[in-house]
Order: C-alpha cells, then sequence, then structure tokens
C-alpha cells in the first residue's frame, strides 16, 4: 500500500513505571525512528511494562488497521529481537490465525517468551497471551489398550457358501474350458463306481469315499478306500476350501465361500500370511482345532 503520510523521527525516552506494594520500581529506554512511512521503537527491557495495563487484542487489531490504512508500519524490538510489527506488513497465513487480523506480525519467539512469562506472573488474565497452552499430561492420547473383542463365527445359515468339489486338471490335459463342479448335498454326498452314489467316478471302489455334513456346519471326509492328498488317508477329516482330494486317477479340490467357510479364526481360510497358525479352541465345539483340516496340520510335521 502507498504511504500516505511522510514520518521524520529521531527520539529517545525513559519511561519510570511506578513501584507497587509486592514489586520495585522499574525503568525502560528507548528509541523511536522513522525514516518515511516505517516506524522503529526499541525498548531495552520490554518485559517491565508486564505490571501495566496492556491493552486487549481487539485494541491491537484497531490500531494496526489504522496504521495499515495510512500505509505505515510500526516495529517494536527488544533486546533479542523483533516483539511485533502492526500495519502495512506482510503477514503469513499461520500468524493470520493466530491474531486474526491481516496487519499484526508476532516477532520471534526468543523475543516473546520472556515478555509472556512475564505477563503470565504478573496474574493479568485480560493481557494477550502470545505462546501456544502447554501441552497437557499424559503426552500420549489416554486409549484403552485392554480391549477385549469375542472372535465370532460365520453368520451365515448352516449348508450356505454352496460347498463344491471341483475336478483339478492339470496343464497337460486342461482343454481350456471350465473345470467341472460337483456341488455336496445338504446330508452326506457319496463318491465311487457302485450304483446309488451320487458322484460316480469309474475305477474307484463301488463306495470310495463320504462327505458328511455334520451338525457343526462342517463338511467332514470320510474314507472308505485309498485316499491321499491334503487329507487323512485313514480318518475322517473337516475340509477346507483348498483341500486336495486323490481318489485313483481323480484329483478333486474342495471349496466353499469364504464367508460361510468357518475355518481359523471362524470365518477365514487355512494358511493365510504365514502359513501355520498354531491350534486354537473352538468354543462352539469344545474342540481344539489345528491348521487347517485333519490330515493337513502343521506342514512342518510332514515329511517332504
Amino acid at each position: 500500500m502507498t504511504a500516505r503520510i511522510r514520518l521524520e523521527i529521531d527520539l529517545e525516552f525513559s519511561v519510570t513505571e511506578p513501584a507497587r506494594p509486592d514489586q520495585s520500581s522499574s525503568t525502560v529506554n528507548g528509541t523511536v525512528k522513522a525514516n518515511g512511512s516505517t516506524v522503529e521503537v526499541y525498548l531495552d527491557t520490554p518485559e517491565a511494562f508486564s505490571g501495566s495495563a496492556l491493552p486487549s487484542l481487539d485494541a491491537v487489531r484497531e490500531l494496526a488497521k489504522a496504521f495499515a490504512d495510512q500505509g505505515v508500519a510500526v516495529s517494536v524490538s527488544g533486546p533479542k529481537g523483533s516483539l511485533v510489527s502492526l500495519g502495512a506488513v506482510k503477514v503469513s497465513r499461520a500468524q493470520r490465525l493466530l491474531t486474526r487480523s491481516p496487519h499484526i506480525r508476532l516477532g520471534s519467539l526468543s523475543a516473546l517468551t520472556p515478555m509472556a512469562k512475564s505477563v503470565r506472573a504478573s496474574g493479568k488474565a485480560d493481557a494477550p497471551n502470545l505462546l501456544p497452552p502447554s501441552t497437557p499430561f499424559p503426552l500420549v492420547p489416554t486409549v484403552n489398550r485392554k480391549i477385549q473383542r469375542r472372535v465370532t463365527t460365520t453368520h451365515h445359515t448352516p449348508g450356505s457358501g454352496r460347498a463344491r468339489l471341483i475336478f483339478v486338471q492339470d496343464s497337460a490335459t486342461w482343454n481350456g474350458q471350465v473345470p467341472r463342479e460337483f456341488n455336496l448335498g445338504p446330508v452326506s454326498t457319496t463318491i465311487g463306481s457302485g450304483d446309488g452314489v451320487d458322484l460316480m467316478l469309474p475305477g474307484l471302489d463301488a463306495v470310495h469315499a463320504e462327505v458328511v455334513h455334520n451338525e457343526a456346519d462342517e463338511y467332514v471326509l470320510v474314507p472308505h478306500g485309498p485316499v491321499s492328498g491334503s487329507v487323512n488317508p485313514a480318518e475322517p477329516s473337516v475340509l477346507r476350501t483348498g483341500a486336495r482330494i486323490q481318489l485313483g486317477q481323480w484329483c478333486l479340490a474342495y471349496f466353499r465361500e469364504e464367508y460361510a467357510d468357518h475355518g481359523r479364526p471362524f470365518g477365514g481360510r487355512s494358511g493365510g500370511e504365514l502359513a501355520y497358525q498354531r491350534p486354537q479352541f473352538d468354543p462352539r465345539t469344545g474342540r481344539t482345532e489345528g491348521d487347517g483340516s485333519e490330515g493337513v496340520g502343521d506342514f512342518r510335521r510332514r515329511p517332504r
């Protein structure tokens, strides 16, 4: 802004603060100099004014705006640097938010700290506080880190998730078509080559294996003939998505939608980021279930 007035000032002054009952008198020496539109005020002990009735921040805003309207900048400094500048001065966005004025620029923190401490010590609640409030204790958020959350199971109805067997084909036999799938029955599914089985596969025993859907909403493979793959060849195995079942020349993979496949921890698949998880207790069945189904278990225990 173009200055409307021009100032020529070269002044020295000395102000003595009258003694208070609990304090001794103090003297402030200073100078006022100007050559144009910039006025420089220097105080040798600015903190001595802390006992006086300092103007409110609203009054300082009005004074700074009046200086800016005339194109005048007034800078107040002390032995440790600039205290404040008013009027036609450049103010950062952060300071505008702090003072709520585009015409007040605060000085250096090292210069303001002694004065602010002196103002606080004088006990004047209406004095402008130029320092941010101290950090409250504790220094870290008070967050409850001991919240116990109960692990839940899938909330879908028993038998949901379309449990099925997928015929696995290797790269040599795959013809590019979608693999054949067979949906498992709601109660049990028999697999073999005899009459009356649910899934008839040539080359197997009459009733080679059976998949039973039990009361715990688990699909369990019960072998009657030679079975291999990622299941127990001699005992019933709880099936999890991805389990391989080798029946003679037939290789089948069990699959159930993840939202309904209980797995571990009750709603997920076997394996995961670290591949092996320690056994966990299932409160629904009262059993401790290992990683995956029986026969899969800890891969580190199986010979390679």
